[in-house]
Formats: C-alpha cells, structure tokens, sequence
C-alpha cells in the first residue's frame, strides 16, 4: 500500500523523456559490444567491461533519479516493483514511486559507508603519474611463452622476450590491488608497492587508471541511489579509460584499429601521462558526485 505522506512528484511528462535519453545514451555506449556480442564475437577491450564489471547493456538502460526524488506514476507501473522502492501518495490522489531509503540502507548501508571512505579518501590524496601501465605487462611477465594471459585474445606486440624486457628496465609502482592481484609470481616482488584488501583505502590515488574505472563499479554497487547520469558518465569513463589501458598494453590492437601507446619509448609515455591526467580529471568530478549521493544517504541512516 502507497504511504499516506502527500509529497510532490516530477509528473510523467517531465521524467520520461529523461528515462527515454538516457536508455538511447546508453545504447549509444554500448553499441560495440553489443553488436560483437551479438555476432558472438569476442571483444578484448569491451569484454571487460561486462565481465570484470558484470553487468549488461539492460541493467545500464533504467533510470533512476536519485534518493529524495519522487516520480508520478500508474497504480501498475512496473518501477513498484523494484528492489528498495516504494509507493507513496501524492496530493492529486494519484500514486508515486521513490527509492525506499530506509529499506536500501538495512541492505546496502555497509557499502555505502566503505565507498564513502575508499572514494573520500582518493579524492582527498595527489594523484602520481609515473606508472606508465605497466601493471598489464606485469601480468603476463615470465608467464611462458604458449601460456600469457589468456584473458585477451591478442598477440604481444613486442613478443614475449620484449615484453619482459619492458618490465625488467622499468620501476614498476602499481597501487591498486585488484590490477595487482593478477600480476605474475615472477613481477610481483618486482613491484615497489605491495597493495592488499586491507591497504586499499590507503593506497589508492587518483592518477590510476583503474581506481577510475572503478568509479563504474562504485555506483554499480550502490544502484538505484545513483542517478543515472552519473552512472552513465562513469561508464563512459570507464571504456574511454580501457581503450587506453589496452594501447598502452604489451597486446597488439591494431586489429581494432588502434595505435599502440608505446610507453617503453619516450613519446609513449609523456602520451600515456597526458591521457592519465585527463582521466584523472574526469574522475575527480565524478568522485565528489558520488560523495554527493553517499553523503545524502548517511544523512538518512
């Protein structure tokens, strides 16, 4: 039954060409790895996108506006019957759906508080801009040469013998723990940090890649409290950030119709580092919108 608190709501004329955009954004960034999933195909930059994040264009296509917003709809709408929504009244007699804040929170309440501080405390620290990607030649370093990484189905550019060579006359400086974790025994003694679970929050720093891309997986995690616009931008981060964590890859893209980012030569890396800081920017803005909506909802706890 709707709650009895009369409040104001967005009527339909406002909200759904909102929701309609947003679905025909989202198709617009999914449109690559639809089409290759579609035929069956494989795509070794795409592909992680969907898997390492799982998730599927569909989820991406619902939007929401956010906790605190109240949306008039029919008695029958399928949004009622949403995970953490509600009913609820509205002054004309008629009925509205809104997230359920208090039901999120008994559910979700942890999440929110540890993305608070993970995501608090990388907006909060300088980023560092000298790792040049070499986490993913770190995967595949001294792994053998019929058996490297067979999570991307691609040649190395440089073969396996340049490709350890790259990681041999390089500082490697990665801090993020889930691009660690899937480091080769051989790199990871030659890793200058030695990132854990634990230390996540305390080592994660804004100029990396992957603490960007997982800007998406944060506002995965807490759903239907994020608008959407935020979870679409944060996607579009996330694949622009892959493009380039996979030119600047031992792999060969070329099949894709990419350059290499060639961060074993010097013009390679002062490449990587421009498109680092950019990233970085991009992801800064997104951080303190997301502590916007983390912020509203332990406000509600």
């Amino acid at each position: 039954m709707p709650s009895t608190t009369a409040v104001a709501a967005l009527p339909r004329a406002a909200w759904l060409p909102r929701a309609q955009a947003h679905a025909e954004r989202a198709d617009r960034l999914t449109a690559v790895w639809r089409e290759a999933h579609d035929a069956g195909r494989r795509h070794a930059i795409e592909d992680f996108l969907f898997t390492y994040y799982p998730t599927r264009p569909g989820a991406l296509r619902r939007w929401h506006p956010g906790a605190g917003v109240v949306l008039a709809v029919d008695a029958d709408d399928e949004r009622l019957g949403w995970r953490w929504h509600r009913a609820v009244a509205l002054p004309d007699g008629g009925t509205g759906a809104t997230l359920d804040v208090a039901a999120f929170l008994a559910d979700r309440g942890d999440a929110v508080r540890y993305v608070r501080a993970l995501v608090g405390a990388t907006a909060a620290r300088p980023g560092t801009f000298g790792c040049f990607g070499l986490h993913e030649w770190a995967m595949v370093y001294r792994d053998g040469a019929e058996g490297r990484d067979h999570r991307h189905p691609l040649p190395l550019r440089l073969g396996t013998d340049g490709t350890d060579a790259v990681v041999e006359t390089h500082r490697i400086t990665c801090s993020h723990i889930d691009a660690f974790r899937f480091f080769t025994p051989q790199a990871r003694g030659r890793n200058q940090l030695q990132p854990t679970r634990e230390t996540q929050v305390a080592l994660e720093q804004p100029g990396c890649l992957h603490a960007n891309m997982d800007l998406y997986k944060w506002c995965l995690k807490l759903g239907p409290a994020v608008p959407g616009d935020l979870l679409l931008d944060a996607f579009e981060l996330a694949r622009d950030v892959r493009y380039t964590d996979m030119q600047a890859s031992p792999y060969d893209v070329a099949a894709y119709g990419l350059d290499a980012v060639a961060i074993e030569t010097p013009e390679g890396k002062a490449e990587y580092v421009r498109r680092q800081r950019r990233f970085a920017a991009r992801a800064q803005e997104l951080r303190g919108r997301l502590l916007a909506v983390c912020d509203a909802l332990l406000e509600e706890a």
